[in-house]
């Protein structure tokens, strides 16, 4: 298939591979932290770590919009599908992801609440539209790239006269994310988290183009690669940030040239102005209260905002004691260095959201066996170069 072969090729795979061990100076690491949780899931689906030097370590980030809403919010959603009796529609991660006092939209849903899920903007205004006596909210969630659909769905729900549709707006912003991580005492005080360069998201950066990332490259001097999701993309985006880590170079390069371009869509970016407006501040799971990270959509729209319709009020919760997702998600910890992981929590029996969610980092470990990773990487070098081709072959198959 056009765009997706040709960036899983083994024999590039194995050219890339040999050259960032020549290009990566033997004498320091370098700590790169993927944002997004595509990037996660490819660097693990393809065993792209196992072609990197030892000195070369992915740091998995925040971008995963499913981990990062606090609890707080999904009991929100709870109390308006159990209190409000609204059909909540909602995209499938969403379902199972646990909140307070171990419920979820799942479990509710069990116990009678209508709870749907659906694959769409459209699919929830279809719901509006065939039951006009129902209260029915959109719980939206997602970064940058999910934002452009409810903008649209609130026009169309006002073009069409929908008065039974709302929207429970969670739509954040990445690079207030990225920001804040390197403002982080962990980074800049601690030095308990090493980040050295960023991957930029792929999907993110379609809409908002490469242009808003230059800020932080300059100011905290890291530089960034915007990577596409294919496997030959990540490898080389990574070789692209060790060149400019070993010149000393902090500038926002742009790999995934084929959807990316350095202002973006300008005409999703024009609607979305005209929709939402930023929050003073939102709390994100791992990350605390990060200032201008999220948007609310504005008052010439409140009719159709969730928030104001049923005043719903913010409500503080803890994590699962034990849980590590809120370390997991500022690149503090690993998934294996969870005592919850593979034990009580597990994808059919999820403790926390990294578990859940498809892009979660604890899935991927899950998913692709890389909580055994520990064993691969103690194998000889010869022995793992050997291997480059056979494995992805074995990840294409």
């Amino acid at each position: 298939m056009k765009y997706i072969d040709e960036f899983r090729q083994q024999d590039l795979a194995k050219k890339l591979s040999q050259s960032i061990h020549k290009e990566a100076d033997s004498s320091r690491r370098y700590n790169l932290m993927e944002f997004c949780g595509g990037h996660t899931h490819a660097i693990f689906r393809y065993g792209v770590q196992d072609l990197m030097p030892d000195n070369v370590k992915f740091v998995h980030g925040p971008g995963c919009p499913v981990c990062v809403l606090p609890i707080g919010r999904i009991d929100n959603a709870i109390q308006l599908a159990q209190d409000h009796n609204v059909i909540l529609c909602t995209y499938g991660d969403m379902l199972r992801v646990p909140a307070s006092g171990r419920k979820s939209l799942l479990k509710i849903k069990a116990e009678g609440a209508d709870v749907r899920m659906v694959y769409s903007t459209q699919d929830a205004l279809k719901i509006a539209r065939e039951n006009p006596d129902r209260e029915v909210v959109f719980f939206a969630i997602g970064f940058e790239t999910t934002t452009p659909p409810s903008a649209v769905a609130i026009k169309q729900a006002q073009a069409m006269g929908l008065k039974n549709f709302r929207v429970f707006c969670n739509h954040v912003l990445t690079p207030a994310a990225i920001q804040n991580i390197l403002e982080s005492p962990e980074v800049r005080e601690i030095g308990s988290v090493s980040i050295d360069g960023f991957y930029g998201p792929s999907h993110v950066s379609s809409i908002i183009g490469s242009r808003p990332y230059e800020f932080f490259a300059e100011e905290f001097q890291r530089p960034v690669v915007i990577a596409g999701f294919e496997p030959l993309d990540v490898m080389q985006s990574t070789l692209m940030l060790i060149r400019q880590l070993n010149e000393g170079r902090h500038e926002v390069e742009n790999e995934y040239t084929r959807v990316v371009s350095r202002d973006g869509n300008q005409k999703a970016q024009k609607l979305v102005a005209e929709i939402f407006e930023l929050r003073r501040s939102f709390e994100w799971r791992g990350l605390g209260l990060v200032p201008y990270s999220a948007l609310q959509i504005k008052k010439e729209y409140a009719e159709y905002d969730a928030e104001k319709h049923f005043n719903i009020e913010t409500i503080q919760a803890s994590d699962v004691k034990g849980c590590e997702c809120p370390s997991i998600l500022r690149g503090a910890k690993n998934p294996t260095d969870c005592k919850l992981f593979g034990t009580v929590c597990t994808p059919e029996n999820p403790m926390g959201s990294c578990m859940v969610s498809s892009e979660g980092a604890c899935a991927a470990y899950w998913s692709y066996g890389r909580f055994r990773h520990d064993q691969a990487r103690n194998e000889p070098k010869s022995k793992k170069e050997n291997n480059v081709p056979d494995k992805i072959r074995e990840s294409v198959a």
